[in-house]
């Protein structure tokens, strides 16, 4: 009698429970949250000022006008009962009064009694979802998701937040195999690390991009994800069909976000392109993230920054800058045990050809090595223009045996000899024999300068390159 009552009470606590979830779902689809509102009072330049709403920094709102006009926006700062809004399309027929509200009604705070049935929706629409996923591969987005490439929609199976949380350092793997970019150069005397986070440091027209491009075709990776951020538009399409090549686009995806595009955006462009190859990295496949580049992201980020008011600080860049650069940054490397990896070129764009630039000066503390770009290099037709003397990769003593290292530091040696006396071999001052290092590098010279060189569509893998560096050395 006791065992009959105990399952019909069993019985009737699960028909409870299923009836109160079939009542949760019925709700959650059919209850209206209340609707907070707020006006817009102030557009100044990049930012727009609300009142009446109370949202944290980060919660994407839009600006609605009487004509049916919509506006994005996300919530970058307040001051009292004034929030702070920066666009991220173009902000034109906005008048005073429009109607400010979050994009996702459930974001807001429903009435008690909802509460608990909207929870969970809430949590999830506070922190902003991208797509990602294999569907991706091949296409041409913008820094909000929106297909450029007239692909049509993104039917993407997943779905990741845009600003990841930061990754535990102890649980990274270490840098330990050789990543095979297919530059001679670069894998010879500039080994890169599968993980590892290089900088490309050049000023305008020295061939950066091209310099990518061979990477992003040749490079040993199992994806390319490249973010265009703050470049010309024209350099969207060149790079694409010019540089990156149709066999390249099939293993690769693009987030352009061009110079015209609100700083809001050009900062979305750079975390999306970093959370797709976290998704990618997240699944065991190892990774080659491109960022052209590091520089106008941190432009972006002061023009929002002086717009909401922090005042400037090293050479105009408000400190917000120099904390955003390791944030996006970090989130790139090598995964946990057993997993994928994010092995990240990022260019620095050194106005003047200052290598002490306030950006590229912050992006070398944080970085795992820099290839410099020499104007000198490129104007004399050497491509690629790397300036091996200005170039180190900090994981080269990790991936190489002591004789490989010999072999680098030996020459580095001879070719900076040379470069030193170059002036007094050139007028015939110098008179060989007086310097046996010297004889040595004058010798080795046009066979080194040819070593460095690469034309764009030859492919140099890491075994040949080290071979041909053996065979060089070797031949003194």
């Amino acid at each position: 009698m006791t065992s009959a009552n105990g399952q019909s009470g069993l019985s009737r606590a699960a028909a409870l429970v299923t009836y109160l979830r079939d009542c949760q779902e019925a709700v959650a689809q059919i209850a209206t949250p209340w609707r907070t509102t707020g006006r817009l009072t102030r557009v100044a330049g990049l930012v727009m000022e609300a009142s009446g709403l109370k949202l944290a920094t980060g919660v994407a709102c839009k600006v609605v006008t009487p004509g049916g006009q919509q506006v994005d926006a996300e919530v970058v700062g307040f001051s009292g009962e004034r929030l702070f809004l920066m666009p991220s399309t173009d902000v034109y027929g906005l008048a005073p009064g429009a109607v400010v509200e979050v994009s996702s009604t459930s974001a807001l705070d429903p009435p008690r009694i909802h509460k608990a049935f909207f929870r969970r929706r809430r949590i999830e629409d506070r922190i902003r979802q991208i797509a990602v996923g294999p569907e991706l591969l091949g296409r041409v987005i913008d820094g909000a998701g929106r297909p450029l490439d007239r692909l049509g929609a993104l039917e993407a199976s997943r779905r990741a937040p845009l600003h990841a949380r930061p990754f535990n350092p102890m649980e990274r793997e270490p840098i330990r195999d050789v990543l095979d970019v297919g530059v001679r150069a670069i894998n010879a005397l500039l080994t890169v690390g599968r993980g590892q986070r290089m900088g490309l440091f050049a000023g305008s027209g020295v061939g950066k991009s091209m310099l990518l491009g061979m990477m992003a075709r040749y490079t040993a990776a199992d994806v390319v994800v490249v973010g265009l951020i703050g470049e010309r538009g024209r350099e969207v399409k060149d790079f694409i069909e010019n540089i990156l090549g149709e066999e390249g686009l099939r293993r690769a995806v693009v987030v352009a976000a061009p110079a015209d595009a609100p700083p809001l955006l050009r900062l979305h462009g750079a975390a999306y392109a970093t959370a797709v190859a976290e998704n990618f990295r997240d699944q065991g496949l190892d990774v080659l993230l491109i960022m052209d580049s590091l520089t106008r992201y941190a432009q972006a980020q002061r023009e929002i920054a002086l717009a909401v008011g922090e005042p400037p600080a090293t050479k105009g860049y408000p400190p917000s800058v120099f904390a955003k650069l390791p944030q996006l940054v970090e989130r790139a490397g090598n995964g946990r045990a057993a997993g994928g990896s994010i092995t990240a070129f990022y260019t620095v764009l050194m106005e003047g050809d200052d290598q002490q630039d306030p950006v590229a000066d912050a992006a070398r503390a944080i970085l795992d090595g820099h290839i410099v770009l020499s104007r000198q290099l490129a104007d004399h037709g050497h491509y690629p223009a790397i300036d091996i003397e200005a170039s180190i990769s900090r994981a080269i003593t990790e991936l190489l045996t002591k004789e490989e290292l010999e072999r680098v530091r030996r020459f580095k040696s001879l070719y900076a000899r040379y470069q030193r006396s170059r002036d007094l071999i050139t007028i015939g001052a110098y008179q060989r024999g007086n310097d046996i290092l010297l004889d040595e590098a004058i010798l080795l010279y046009p066979k080194m300068e040819k070593f460095l060189m690469q034309d764009f569509l030859d492919k140099e893998d890491y075994p040949s390159s080290r071979e041909q560096l053996i065979g060089l050395l070797s031949g003194a």
